[in-house]
């Protein structure tokens, strides 16, 4: 396959994450001491953003900081990455997106989003933005902004027939349109549990989950499952992707290196399910590490999976 560079557009949040390690998650009303702590830029959309350049995409983010000084560190976390940021807007009500993450000693995590600037990304933005939604291979939503700006651009990565992939993180209540304008909906477990009301222990649980959420419109459901790996159905039939397993250190962010490497393989033109096996290995290599974004390999790391 003739390498081109692929255009990613991710439209999401920003986010400054505060991770502290423990030896275990607290209960109610209990302090811990933990024994390492680690800040660095997060948000779902601008970790996919970073996955996918990171591998080598041209990478366009369209999102909104405080004018704080985690705002100044997102922004100069972009412009180190290469990413695109034109359509990086201020506010100067709010405040720059939070997340307080604590890891265990098994690498499980507990995740808290105080949105912040975040919820201000205005339909209004997103249409400033039509231009790089329209010129991309690839567009990324989530839900860690305000459904309707996700929605609007949808829309317009519509009209111009570029492919979406929705990850409906957080899990929330969403309209049937956005479901229909996904080319892929993405959840992971706890999303597809949450959003269908169904059990998801099983292979077999998981497929009738994909399922229903097939009956609401979009082209594909891929679900990811942490340490099991994926499921995807389509029109094509259901298929099962396993991972290997490995001493996972940190789990946060595996997600996205998921969804951001996934988008730049469909972005490079690989069928879905080469995009899934490759996209899969790269997510697995990023829990060996602590941190999101600092703990997604680089092009150069993961050579093994750029060949055909």
């Amino acid at each position: 396959m003739t390498q081109k560079i692929p255009r990613i557009c991710v439209v999401g949040s920003a986010n400054m994450d505060l991770l502290s390690k423990v030896t275990r998650i607290p209960k109610t009303g209990e302090t811990l001491v933990g024994h390492y702590f680690y800040m660095g830029c997060g948000g779902k959309g601008s970790n996919q953003a970073a996955m996918a350049a990171k591998l080598g995409a041209e990478v366009t983010i369209v999102a909104k900081l405080g004018r704080d000084s985690l705002g100044q560190i997102i922004l100069n976390n972009y412009e180190d990455l290469g990413i695109e940021t034109s359509y990086v807007s201020w506010d100067d009500k709010n405040f720059s997106g939070v997340a307080p993450i604590l890891v265990d000693d098994q690498g499980r995590n507990i995740v808290v989003v105080v949105p912040g600037a975040n919820l201000a990304l205005s339909p209004e933005d997103v249409r400033k933005a039509s231009d790089a939604i329209q010129t991309a291979d690839v567009v990324v939503g989530q839900l860690e902004i305000p459904v309707e700006s996700t929605l609007e651009a949808f829309r317009i990565a519509k009209t111009g027939g570029v492919p979406t992939i929705l990850n409906p993180a957080p899990a929330s209540s969403i309209p049937d349109e956005l479901v229909r304008l996904s080319d892929i909906f993405a959840p992971n477990e706890t999303e597809a549990h949450l959003m269908t009301e169904m059990e998801v222990d099983t292979l077999e649980q998981v497929e009738e989950a994909a399922r229903a959420l097939m009956a609401r419109g979009p082209d594909a459901v891929i679900i990811t499952l942490g340490d099991r790996g994926a499921f995807l159905l389509d029109d094509e039939e259901a298929t099962y992707f396993p991972v290997p397993e490995v001493n996972a250190v940190d789990t946060t962010g595996a997600g996205d290196a998921f969804i951001g490497s996934l988008a730049y393989f469909l972005g490079l033109g690989y069928p879905l399910r080469q995009a899934i096996e490759r996209a899969n290995g790269i997510a697995t290599l990023s829990v060996m590490n602590v941190g999101t974004q600092v703990s997604f390999p680089t092009r150069e790391e993961v050579t093994h999976l750029m060949e055909e």
